[in-house]
Formats: structure tokens, C-alpha cells, sequence
């Protein structure tokens, strides 16, 4: 049966690996990110730990006959999405929130997982975790769905707005080692996302990220335009947050948009929902790959430690790949190449 657990006591009991899961985060918490960790126990080894982080008479109601593998650390506060980023640091240290990112400063776990307040976790992550040496920015990717059958990592999607050539360099050096790592691509290319292939097209920190991404460490393409994003045309595509956040809620909508054209067509007669029901299981199996619960949450590069970010929606499936995403994170040592790759080829200071 699970077991509720103190921070003393986690520090005394280390296991190979600990994801801590914030289990008051998400719209339908806890019960999602209890039924999550069940789900993640199946993919994950014998080794590994999770710690539900959250308020234990609510997580004890989805919680029958667990196994000891998940443990409880109670905490009374929880970080709502109405609540400012900048605020949870100093006045919301006893939430879940903080507690599981404090647990993985101390040492005490490897990763944290949450599908709360994204601009909260990604604020409070990088202030109780800090950069790892030699990044600029902090940034979060996500994984695009491709003609090709293999995804594209795009990045960043909304952790940083108004970012300088140098922030977009990082970005770059650190997707590259993420796809390289995670999808087991060799020297994976990447593209600049920008309103023309020449070289002079676009703003001037695009030109001047451009500059820099010729003499940088990645296997550098050049520009892409946002149609070569489903395309497949690089497996990395780099811009600024604000662009990246719009392309990631246009794209998270496209399956919503089919599923609705589907239904309008089967409602014009009995024939065409006839047809529709006998393109069904294909229908299924085509646009499964678009759903973004089969990716999981998108990760924090940067921070030093393993973060992952989920929708507020998600659903205990998309909490199982998150888990099992950070668990994967950990033991290829995403973090660790990041920052020998950034310290080894750092760009000038002139450049900054």
C-alpha cells in the first residue's frame, strides 16, 4: 500500500530514480495525475519512484491498494491558474508546486512533473532550480507531428517573448542535444522559423541569429517558413515564444476543427454516417498521432533539473508520458549534455 512520506525521510531513503508528480495541479486534480502514476508504473523500471506532492485526504480518495512504489508528501497549499508567477517564490512555499521543485533542489528527487499554472512552473522553476551554466534563457519545446513520420521539435512555445539572438542560439543548441538524446536522431538539422528562405529575410535579430546559427555547434539547415513545420523539413524548428506559443494553440486546435467536420458530415444523412462509421477505425488510427496526450507534457530546457509541463486537460495519459518522459530525461542525462555542449562552444560576449 502507499505510504505517506516526509522530506526527512525521502532524504534518508534515496532510490535510483524519483519523479515527483504535482498531484493538486491540473483541472482534474488529483484523480488524472493519481490514475497517471498507476498508468507509468507499468513502463517504468523497478527503480523508480513517484512522489504524488499534494494534499493527502484528496489523493487517498483515488488511491486504494497502491503500491509502494508511489508515496505521498502531504502539502496544505496549491497554486491556482489565477495566481501571478512572480508570487508563488515568496508567499506560496508551502504549495505542491514549490515543495516538489524545492525536493528536486535538495536532491531529494530527479525530476518534477506538473500540469499546473504553465507560466507559474515555468517562473518558480527556474528560480528555485536556476540555469544550467552556460544557458541563456531557459525554454520549453514541443513535438509536432510530420509528413514524414518523424516529429518535429519546436521551440520555444511560449517561455520567453521578445527574445535576443543569443536566447535563440541557446534554443537551438539545446534541441538539438533534446532530439538528438530523446529521439535518438544523430546531428538532427535545424531550421530558423522566418517569413522567407533567403538569408536576408526578417527582422534583424532573426538576421542576426541567422549569423550565429552558421558558426554554432547544430547542424544548421537555415530558414524555414511555418509550412515546413508538418512538412518535416528539419527536425528542429527555433523561434521566439510569441510565434511559437501562436503556432502550438493553431496546431492543438486542428484536431478539434477534423473531429467537428467529421461529425457535420455524418450528420447529413444516413449514408454518410455510415461511411464515416466504417472509416472510423482508420479515421482513428490517422489523426491519433495529433493528439498531443500521446507526446505527453513539454519539457523545460535549461533549468537545472528535469521539468515537464502537461495541459491542464491532461489526461492520465498524458500524465503516464510525462512520467515517463522525465524518467527518460533523467537517465540519459539530457541536462548534463546541455551544459557541456553550451560551456564547450560558448557564442562571444559581443554576441550576447
Amino acid at each position: 500500500m502507499s505510504t505517506t512520506i516526509t522530506i526527512d525521510e525521502l532524504a534518508k531513503t534515496p532510490r535510483p530514480v524519483r519523479v515527483v508528480v504535482d498531484a493538486m495541479g491540473g483541472d482534474f486534480a488529483p484523480l488524472n495525475e493519481v490514475q497517471g502514476a498507476f498508468r507509468a508504473l507499468e513502463g517504468l523500471g523497478t527503480d523508480v519512484e513517484i512522489v504524488l506532492v499534494g494534499r493527502e485526504p484528496d489523493i487517498r480518495k483515488h488511491l486504494a491498494n497502491a503500491p509502494d512504489r508511489i508515496k505521498i508528501l502531504h502539502t496544505l497549499d496549491i497554486v491556482g491558474m489565477e495566481d501571478e508567477p512572480s508570487s508563488i517564490v515568496k508567499h506560496r512555499k508551502e504549495s505542491s508546486l514549490y515543495v516538489g521543485l524545492d525536493l528536486v533542489k535538495q536532491g531529494h528527487a530527479d525530476a518534477f512533473v506538473s500540469s499546473g499554472n504553465t507560466g507559474g512552473v515555468m517562473a518558480t522553476a527556474t528560480m528555485v532550480l536556476g540555469r544550467i551554466p552556460g544557458v541563456s534563457r531557459p525554454t520549453i519545446g514541443s513535438f509536432f507531428p510530420t509528413m514524414t513520420g518523424r516529429p518535429t521539435l519546436l521551440v520555444d512555445v511560449g517561455a520567453n517573448v521578445g527574445s535576443k539572438a543569443r536566447f535563440l542560439h541557446d534554443f537551438a543548441v539545446m534541441g538539438s542535444v533534446y532530439t538528438e538524446l530523446m529521439q535518438g536522431i544523430a546531428s538532427p538539422t535545424v531550421g530558423l522559423l522566418n517569413v522567407g528562405e533567403e538569408e536576408s529575410k526578417g527582422t534583424d535579430v532573426a538576421k542576426e541569429t541567422h549569423m550565429l546559427l552558421k558558426s554554432s555547434p547544430v547542424n544548421f539547415y537555415g530558414n524555414v517558413e511555418g509550412r515546413d513545420i508538418l512538412k518535416g523539413t528539419v527536425d528542429i524548428v527555433v523561434c521566439d515564444g510569441f510565434e511559437g506559443n501562436i503556432v502550438l494553440k493553431f496546431a492543438e486546435s486542428i484536431l478539434g476543427f477534423l473531429k467537428h467536420r467529421f461529425r457535420s458530415f455524418a450528420n447529413k444523412g444516413l449514408l454518410q454516417k455510415l461511411l464515416i462509421g466504417a472509416f472510423r477505425p482508420v479515421l482513428k488510427r490517422v489523426l491519433s498521432g495529433m493528439d498531443y496526450q500521446e507526446y505527453g507534457g513539454v519539457p523545460l530546457l535549461g533549468v537545472n533539473g528535469v521539468v515537464i509541463i502537461g495541459h491542464g486537460s491532461g489526461s492520465p495519459l498524458a500524465i503516464s508520458n510525462m512520467i515517463l518522459k522525465a524518467d527518460e530525461m533523467v537517465r540519459k542525462e539530457v541536462n548534463g549534455a546541455i551544459q557541456r555542449k553550451l560551456t564547450i562552444e560558448p557564442v562571444s560576449k559581443g554576441q550576447q
